[in-house]
């Protein structure tokens, strides 16, 4: 496959990011102390080729990479993630040249590197711990040798999602064995939208709710101002035969419809502040009283009623002072 016209790296997996796959286990730290018969927390266990880490586009952050004499020499090494490697050492610096274990019986294994956090359970959930064994491995729960059999090709390319490379890439599998089903070719832009599938539906619907509540806002105003002027045109042309200034009378019904649009925002604020908790399972890295999200709606719909009121004041100060007069 790296062979490929295009194909800039290529890795093996049990699991790619975000594939619903959710292998998970016990990992024992060897300087931490557990009580007997306790447990240590459950981590996602994944395991890779070289090469794997690299083509995600998962950084290395201390230590190095797996390698191929790592994986055929069966060596007792594994990577994890920035996250657990920070929550059992500090950093992921302190964690290279520490060992680990996936059972009381097995031999220790040493961490060789460290990568940066996967966001496996999707993109809108905290990343997950996550264990990087080799794709070949002796002494794995107490097997002489386990090989992962159920493996997921990782190609990148800017070719990525072309027929074309979908093609010369199941070529390339059957010539070693014509037998292989190539299944579930997606890109990792598809395992992104099918993980926020659910999300973005919301947020469509939210999104239509909040501009339909916004184009009503905004029509109300502006009808209540428009009825203001009509039933005080007679006031303001007499207003301008003395003299009153044409901007000062459009600051005068500008300014009644900003106050109906404050009393709204406060009433707004004050729902939006209890109703939110509800919606906090919609809310990723967003606290549900985040200030500069209130501020930008609040200018947002300030802005509005504004371009609401404004309209129809600039219409009526436009009528000349006797026309205004004669309208009663």
């Amino acid at each position: 496959m790296e062979a490929l016209p295009g194909v800039q790296s290529v890795g093996l997996s049990n699991s790619i990011t975000m594939d619903g796959n959710d292998n998970n286990d016990p990992i024992f730290a060897e300087d931490h102390v557990y009580a007997e018969n306790q447990l240590p927390p459950l981590r996602r266990y994944k395991h890779i080729t070289p090469g794997f880490s690299q083509t995600m586009g998962n950084p290395l952050l201390a230590g190095r990479h797996l390698t191929w004499a790592d994986v055929d020499d069966k060596r007792s090494v594994v990577l994890m993630s920035e996250n657990l490697a920070s929550e059992l050492w500090g950093s992921p610096a302190a964690a290279i040249g520490k060992r680990v274990r996936e059972s009381p019986k097995s031999p220790w294994r040493e961490v060789i590197g460290v990568v940066g956090n996967e966001r496996d359970n999707g993109v809108d959930q905290k990343a997950p711990t996550i264990v990087y064994w080799p794709m070949i491995i002796k002494d794995f729960w107490q097997f002489p040798v386990n090989v992962r059999r159920t493996l997921a090709f990782a190609v990148r390319s800017p070719r990525a999602g072309t027929s074309s490379l979908v093609k010369e890439v199941s070529q390339a599998v059957w010539a070693v064995n014509p037998n292989l089903p190539v299944a579930n070719v997606r890109t990792v832009e598809e395992i992104y939208s099918h993980s926020m599938a659910r999300t973005s539906f919301t947020l469509v619907m939210l999104s239509i709710a909040a501009g339909m509540a916004l184009l009503l806002g905004v029509v109300g105003i502006y009808g209540v101002i428009s009825y203001s002027i009509s039933q005080r045109t007679r006031e303001i042309g007499i207003r301008m035969a003395l003299g009153a200034q044409r901007e000062r009378i459009r600051q005068m019904f500008v300014g009644h419809g900003l106050k109906l649009a404050g009393i709204g925002v406060v009433c707004g604020l004050t729902a939006a502040v209890a109703l939110t908790r509800l919606m906090k399972a919609l809310l990723f890295e967003v606290s549900p009283l985040d200030p500069v999200t209130y501020a930008a709606v609040a200018v947002v719909l300030v802005g509005a009623a504004w371009l609401a009121a404004y309209v129809p004041s600039r219409r009526a100060t436009a009528i000349a002072p006797l026309d205004a007069l004669r309208t009663e």
